[in-house]
């Protein structure tokens, strides 16, 4: 799959799954095809994620890795400490609210209010405790650009072209819809693995992004 998309993906997500898998020695072999995004999500005590990300920032090829910003403020901290000024580091996320929550889940599990209000809360604490990005919903994205500034990453998952069914996904947008609301980067994962022909799924979604960031340009010029 990677030799398919090396010319259409920026980099490549590792999530549980496959490191559960496979551990490190799947960055080994991903690594030579473009940057790693370790999507392993971290949370736990400030001590324990310290030394996972620092662990993880050691493996070959990671630019990304990733935490809960449910893991609070110290544990955000404890991540960016942890990975201290070395050269060449990785970038550090917060997710914020998963893409498969709505407000009624939220309430079952004792968070009030809609996802929106609480990823917002999640990014602004974030970007206080010194991350580099957040992962958050398109549906986010210009209310985390305003109250975050400029070079805060907005990372985007739940990404669904019109063509693909939303499986249990939620919040979800398509490429271009994700790219004008300011996304950074895009997250896309069954729209392309699924798909019949990969390398053909990610050349439209390459496509689509292409137009949507001429646009975003020539929006950006005109308010200039």
């Amino acid at each position: 799959m990677a030799r398919q998309l090396e010319s259409l993906a920026g980099q490549f997500k590792i999530g549980s799954q496959l490191f559960t898998a496979e551990g490190p020695r799947a960055l080994d072999k991903l690594a030579r095809y473009g940057g790693i995004f370790l999507d392993l999500k971290f949370h736990d005590i400030p001590n324990t994620v310290a030394g996972a990300v620092s662990a993880a920032a050691n493996l070959a090829g990671v630019r990304f890795l990733d935490l809960h910003a449910l893991a609070g403020y110290e544990g955000m901290r404890a991540a960016v400490e942890a990975i201290g000024a070395r050269k060449a580091r990785p970038q550090i996320l917060a997710v914020t609210i998963l893409t498969s929550h709505d407000e009624r889940s939220l309430r079952r599990i004792g968070l009030a209010g809609k996802p929106e209000s609480n990823v917002l809360r999640l990014a602004k604490l974030a970007r206080q405790a010194g991350v580099d990005g957040v992962v958050a919903s398109a549906r986010e994205v210009r209310a985390i650009r305003r109250a975050t500034g400029a070079g805060f990453q907005l990372v985007v998952p739940g990404i669904r072209p019109a063509s693909a069914g939303l499986q249990d996904q939620v919040r979800v947008a398509t490429p271009g819809e994700a790219i004008r609301a300011g996304a950074d980067y895009l997250v896309i994962g069954r729209p392309i693995t699924g798909a019949p022909s990969p390398a053909a799924a990610a050349a439209a979604i390459v496509a689509e992004i292409g137009q949507a960031l001429a646009e975003r340009s020539e929006i950006a010029d005109t308010k200039a």
